[in-house]
């Protein structure tokens, strides 16, 4: 069964945090072990966003981002995933530059020393030359950069349905099997 840490940095973006946890939560039978890290930036941008706590409500362990004692700080945790969303550039800056500072980088680390699946959900418009560059490196060192930019041949109507068309994205990268809209159904 799959092991899977979701980490939600502060940047702008909260809702696909969201979706990905409520997704995830709805098909619990893929997946052994989902555990939430979140920066005290993510909190405060979260509460900002969506106007709640509802992460804490979710039953899911939830680590500090100074927790290195957490499960997938280290290799022998096996956590095969890990998705980071959003992805601020900082923090994919610091992943790039392998500086383990906390448990997000560290575990990325961990993830890509381990030859698993890091998932970077990009969340900054326009791209500098370095975040450009930091995504290269995270991309060459095995990392899947899936940038926050919503399709629209779903004809999604609301503001959640924009959304889920990333957040859907990242749990198809990921190998999960989930029901969303399909090209050409």
């Amino acid at each position: 069964m799959r092991k899977v840490v979701l980490a939600i940095t502060g940047a702008s973006g909260s809702i696909y945090a969201s979706l990905i946890i409520n997704k995830m939560l709805s098909i619990k039978s893929q997946w052994h072990d989902f555990s939430l890290v979140l920066t005290e930036n993510a909190k405060s941008v979260w509460r900002t966003e969506l106007g709640n706590e509802s992460y804490l409500e979710t039953g899911l362990n939830i680590y500090s981002k100074n927790d290195f004692n957490a499960p997938f700080a280290s290799g022998s945790g096996q956590y095969d995933t890990m998705i980071i969303a959003p992805c601020s550039m900082g923090t994919l800056g610091r992943i790039a530059s392998g500086i383990s500072n906390d448990l997000i980088t560290r575990a990325a680390d961990v993830v890509l020393k381990e030859r698993r699946k890091l998932i970077c959900m990009a969340r900054e418009t326009p791209y500098n030359l370095i975040h450009i560059r930091n995504m290269e490196t995270i991309t060459l060192a095995g990392g899947i950069i899936c940038p926050a930019t919503p399709s629209f041949y779903s004809l999604p109507q609301t503001v959640e349905e924009v959304a889920a068309t990333v957040a859907d994205r990242v749990l198809d990268l990921a190998g999960f099997d989930i029901k969303t809209y399909r090209w050409g159904n």
